[in-house]
């Protein structure tokens, strides 16, 4: 055993400083992202009482139209970052959606002036997720891609986490009138701050001084040849969908994405409404959903490692891991038999939390493995564009369950734990569908090699 710590120590560590700067810009991304969830209350208050007096439906529309566009533009962003590059492709998705969501603080009441702003905010957003993913594919040996993406990803844990810490505090601290605005310029802001750290430290590998050789084939073990894809051209999307691979990403993303939507935008919405809680006080519990949820990002991303080393073949691992995730969030039926506070009084809403946090943690451990199932099968001069397919695919998803909630609060309107309770069913069911479905597209590992 003595033996190896040489070797592990000579072969360098510069691909998690990557790492960690992908961590803080997701981290920013899902900040930036978050702030509107904690704002619902205040958005939907009435006139009489301060508020702009929005209903539930409208709500949705603001999140739906963000997700809409989110998804629509990833595809493009996917392209876009194939073509130019990872630095230049992730600097400008930041710039974008920083600027636009401090602009977000001029839009008043008007839930169009919102609409149109988060919508310009979800174009810069777009371009984080496909970026990433390209990243870790060109810094990252396969064994370690879906631990490396787990790590990364639980930055839109950190981010809601910070976000349902901070809005309450803007609103609080700078009153509801300029807390809001203050809510979305600060942090807009953050975003500059990144942008310092990235380009004085991102580099791609043949071009990064800082990555010793040793490091350099280590990432690059899988490759038929030691040789970065960066030069290559992407390849058009449309061609992409011939391949049963890229269905399988896209079901994968299509049926589970919306879940995670449906948590950041409408978790507060529920808290209050189940446990009759003041807004600033969903702080705690959102904040303890998040903080768990990190804890599956990286330990889901770690269990395929872990197989592989053990002398499993990649899909295989990859798969197995992703069915015992996927029947985690059967738990989640249970969350209102358990949240009911006439059964189980102030330890409801304990319970309900728990549940919850079991949910949103394996989605986190989900999808850490599902990016991961793109660099396993395809070249890297695809992962971005097959990114942002899938991504895309996600936020239909995600569209659908913002108008699917936002209607049935409407329409449960006296009863929320009703509609509540119909969310948490699919919440439950979707991962072992997807998996279900993938299984069946893709049942043996097939890399893609024609492209």
């Amino acid at each position: 055993m003595a033996d190896k710590s040489p070797v592990k120590a000579a072969i360098g560590k510069y691909r998690w400083t990557i790492c960690t700067l992908l961590l803080f810009a997701t981290t920013i991304n899902y900040l930036d992202r978050q702030v509107i969830s904690y704002l619902k209350e205040f958005f939907c208050r009435s006139t009489e009482l301060g508020g702009f007096g929005w209903t539930n439906k409208e709500f949705s529309y603001l999140t739906s139209f963000f997700t809409g566009v989110y998804a629509l533009m990833t595809v493009g962003a996917g392209r876009l970052i194939d073509k130019i590059g990872t630095k230049l492709g992730l600097a400008w998705s930041l710039v974008v959606w920083s600027v636009f969501g401090i602009l977000n603080a001029l839009a008043g009441a008007a839930v169009a002036a919102h609409v149109a702003i988060r919508s310009l905010f979800a174009v810069g957003e777009a371009g984080n997720f496909p970026a990433s993913n390209r990243i870790v594919a060109e810094w990252f040996p396969k064994k370690e891609r879906a631990l490396a993406i787990g790590i990364f990803n639980s930055g839109s844990n950190l981010g809601a986490m910070i976000a349902a810490l901070f809005v309450p505090w803007c609103m609080v601290s700078f009153g509801d009138q300029l807390g809001w605005k203050m809510a979305f310029v600060l942090t807009g802001a953050a975003g500059f701050v990144w942008l310092i750290f990235w380009f004085l430290l991102y580099e791609t590998p043949k071009n990064q001084r800082r990555l010793s050789k040793a490091e350099y084939d280590y990432i690059h073990m899988d490759d038929v040849a030691a040789q970065s894809d960066d030069t290559q051209q992407g390849v058009p999307w449309a061609r992409l969908f011939r391949y049963r691979q890229t269905w399988s990403f896209f079901v994968g993303k299509l049926l589970t994405d919306g879940i995670w939507w449906f948590y950041l935008f409408w978790l507060p919405d529920y808290l209050i409404k189940q446990f009759k809680m003041a807004p600033a006080d969903v702080r705690w519990p959102t904040f303890i959903v998040y903080g768990i949820a990190i804890v599956g990002s990286v330990f889901g991303g770690g269990i395929p490692m872990t197989l592989i080393n053990r002398g499993m073949e990649v899909y295989k691992a990859r798969m197995t891991a992703m069915i015992l995730i996927a029947l985690c969030p059967l738990t989640v039926l249970f969350t209102q038999h358990f949240g009911n506070p006439q059964r189980y009084g102030s330890l409801a809403l304990y319970l309900a939390v728990g549940i919850i946090s079991i949910g949103a943690a394996a989605h986190q451990a989900w999808s850490a493995n599902l990016f991961t199932t793109v660099s396993d099968m395809f070249p890297k001069k695809a992962v971005a564009s097959i990114t942002g397919i899938g991504t895309m695919a996600g936020g239909v998803g995600g569209v659908l369950i913002q108008l699917l909630v936002g209607s049935l609060r409407d329409s449960f309107k006296d009863a929320p734990q009703t509609a509540y309770f119909i969310m948490f069913v699919f919440c439950a069911l979707a991962y072992v569908s997807a998996w279900a479905i993938m299984k069946a597209l893709v049942p043996r590992y097939k890399l893609v090699t024609d492209l």
